[in-house]
């Protein structure tokens, strides 16, 4: 009973956790997704304002590898947000390990104590006889309280492991969904400064040749 009380203990802190660090408000917040693509419209992004994009939240941090990278080609800004969503997803699962452990193994504890407890009962009967059979069957009724136990933890646990697990899925696809709208955004601005670049080129060249006209 003490390694399965040791395991639900554990179980219950990081339930706790992980329900306060998965919040939508803290890795997928509306607010950090809609200042990223403010900032990815402008022509110059302040580096405070990439600073506390990285600080708000962790799809801030996802995203704001794409504004650091907005002048480099597309594929490279794709990598570098591929990296930084590995990350994320690496904290998010944080402890995911553990409790997918504890919900298998306090089953096989429970189980265990039982069967020693019934190694314990039948010794006794060996030695001494059946005697009070009210004694015997309450010794027997205490050994399966461990393997009622540990299913009893094992279901809690299996039940939140499940629901952290669909909760960083569905975080993850809002990470992906944004950061390629981003880059998209990004892309597109990109496209502009290079057309007005072109432009002011050509108006520039063709200035030049009218003086040069003029001149002669």
């Amino acid at each position: 009973m003490l390694p399965i009380l040791l395991s639900s203990i554990i179980a219950m802190a990081i339930i706790m956790e992980r329900s306060l660090s998965l919040r939508s408000i803290r890795v997928v917040p509306h607010s950090a997704i809609k200042r990223a693509r403010a900032l990815a419209k402008m022509q110059n992004i302040p580096a405070e304002e990439l600073a506390k994009l990285r600080k708000h939240s962790l799809i801030g941090k996802v995203l704001v590898n794409v504004l650091d990278n907005h002048q480099q080609p597309r594929y490279m800004i794709r990598e570098n947000v591929e990296e930084a969503g590995r990350h994320a997803v690496h904290k998010m699962e944080r402890y995911m390990t553990t409790l997918g452990t504890i919900s298998t193994i306090t089953p096989l504890m429970g189980l265990l104590g039982t069967v020693l407890g019934m190694i314990q009962v039948f010794a006794v009967i060996t030695d001494v006889g059946i005697g009070n059979p009210t004694d015997l069957a309450g010794g027997i009724s205490q050994a399966l309280i461990t393997t009622a136990a540990g299913i009893s933890v094992a279901i809690i646990t299996l039940i939140f492991h499940r629901y952290f697990k669909a909760k960083i899925d569905d975080h993850i696809t809002v990470m992906e969904k944004e950061s390629l709208s981003l880059i998209e955004i990004v892309n597109e601005v990109n496209q502009r400064k290079a057309k007005s670049a072109t432009i002011q080129a050509l108006k520039q060249q063709k200035i030049s040749a009218d003086q040069a006209g003029q001149s002669i």
